[in-house]
Order: C-alpha cells, then structure tokens, then sequence
C-alpha cells in the first residue's frame, strides 16, 4: 500500500503567559492509500491541535510547530512555502472542522464559500461551481438546495452548517480527507449516513 501522508515526530507548542503549552509532543502515524485512520484520546490532549498542525493551520502566535516532518507527496508540507500549501490544503488535503460556525464566513453565502474552492482548484467559472455546489449540497441532504444556494451561514441549523462542511471538504475529490468530530453537531438521523 503507498503511503499518502507520514507524519514523524510532530511537535507543536503554544507560548502564553503561563508558559510553554507542550499540545503535541513528537506524535508519528502514516495513512496509506484508502486507509482509515482514528486519532483517539481525551478532551484536550491534543487531537485536534495535531490535524491542524498537519494542515499548518496553527495561529501564530501563541502557537508555533517546532518539530516533526509531514510529509505528502514527496515533499514536507512544514517546509513549504505558503502559496505551495495553499495549492494543496483544500484540494488535495481537505478538512472537516469541528466547529463549523467559526469555520464558515458570516458574510458570505453558503454557495460563494463552497463554490471558491471548485474556482480556485478546479478552474471552474462561477457558473460551474454553482451547480457544482448545488449537486454536492443535495448530496449532504441539504434541502432545497438549489434555494438555500444563496443563504448565509447563520440561516442554517447548526447540523445543516456541518453538512455544508463535509459538502467543502468533499468538493475538489482530495485525495485525504481528515475529519476533526464530523458529526458532533449532527443528529442522530443523520450521523449514519
């Protein structure tokens, strides 16, 4: 099987006031080809903080990755510059976030933020992207979609927000997918699909 992703001895700290947060200490896992992996552990011992790490997503300050190699495709997504890394998160990475109120844009409707990625990573034209997104809002069982097309983000239930998310991440066909609590704001109906 050929490995997609391998991560060695990734270690990220946040600075604060209070001192050094040591949220990743030198963790290492690879993903090959079609292989599921589960990172699992308690609230707060660094789960998220380490997939964010990955996608070098960490703000800065107070975090900083100090450590560890990722690499994808050849190269150490730690060591690339930032057009490189956009190139590849949200096309060839893409991300499920926990929290999709702070990860959707406020200001801009549902169908421009799915929509951007399809422009910029598949050469669509606006047109193109928007039935795009349409097709993959109706594949998350958004109702309606093609009217919620133009909606905003708090418009939406909070599971409906989430589907939206999987809706993104799922849209430029990335070779990895990484999910951080995918389905923490679904309900249950809905978690199974």
């Amino acid at each position: 099987m050929t490995t997609l992703l391998d991560v060695k001895g990734l270690k990220t700290r946040f600075f604060t006031q209070d001192g050094v947060v040591h949220a990743v200490n030198g963790i290492s896992f690879h993903v090959g080809e079609g292989e599921t992996l589960g990172i699992v552990g308690e609230s707060g011992c660094g789960k998220s903080v380490s997939v964010l790490s990955v996608m070098r997503l960490i703000p800065s300050p107070p975090g900083k990755i100090v450590g560890g190699e990722v690499w994808f495709e050849g190269r150490d997504l730690l060591k690339v510059d930032q057009d490189e890394i956009r190139s590849v998160r949200g096309n060839k990475i893409a991300m499920i976030f926990q929290d999709p109120m702070t990860s959707l844009n406020p200001v801009l409707t549902i169908g421009q933020q799915v929509g951007e990625a399809l422009q910029l990573h598949m050469g669509m034209t606006k047109e193109q992207a928007r039935q795009r997104s349409i097709e993959l809002l109706e594949m998350v069982n958004i109702p309606e979609a093609a009217d919620r097309i133009d909606d905003y983000p708090h418009q939406f239930s909070g599971g409906m927000r989430q589907r939206v998310m999987i809706a993104m991440a799922l849209s430029c066909d990335p070779q990895l997918l990484i999910a951080d609590e995918p389905t923490t704001a679904l309900d249950v109906t809905i978690q199974s699909i």
